[in-house]
């Protein structure tokens, strides 16, 4: 007598590896959005850090920040800021959720603000950059040292 097997995997067993492989993906497609969700904050930060830096720069050469009352008329081709080479020409005017920076800048000091994340995660608020500092995420630059007494430029 001989009895007929057949090779290959039973339709249970097929399932089973089926539900694996899609507990496995949707785990990895969560960590690979918390990831870029995490990456388009951070580009928002660098973004406004590189105008910050460029403001810091025009005010140590002309000891003043420049008069500019919009984000746009900071980084527009003819701003003094892009002129002077403190920041490249073609930063981006919004946000990577597609909002618009804000900021101003005056004399004594400038603000730059951004919205965050619009999906509301605690760890991608808004946040503003100041000179020497960025409040909303807890991080702070260094302040620039001052002069030691007596001493000469």
């Amino acid at each position: 007598m001989r009895q007929n097997r057949q090779s290959g995997f039973s339709l249970l067993e097929l399932l089973v590896a089926m539900m694996i492989i899609a507990v496995i993906a949707t785990l990895g497609f969560k960590q690979y959005n918390n990831y870029s969700a995490k990456a388009r904050y951070l580009k928002a930060q660098d973004t406004l850090r590189i105008v910050g830096d460029g403001l810091d720069q025009y005010y140590l050469q002309h000891g003043q920040y420049p008069n500019l009352t919009t984000y746009e008329s900071m980084i527009d081709a003819n701003s003094p800021l892009v002129k002077e080479n403190m920041i490249p020409p073609n930063v981006p005017t919004k946000d990577p959720w597609g909002n618009p920076y804000e900021a101003t800048a005056g004399k004594g000091k400038y603000e730059l603000k951004c919205a965050g994340d619009p999906n509301g995660a605690e760890d991608r608020k808004a946040f503003t950059v100041e000179p020497g500092k960025m409040s909303g995420d807890n991080t702070t630059a260094p302040a620039p040292a001052a002069p030691a007494k007596g001493a000469t430029p």
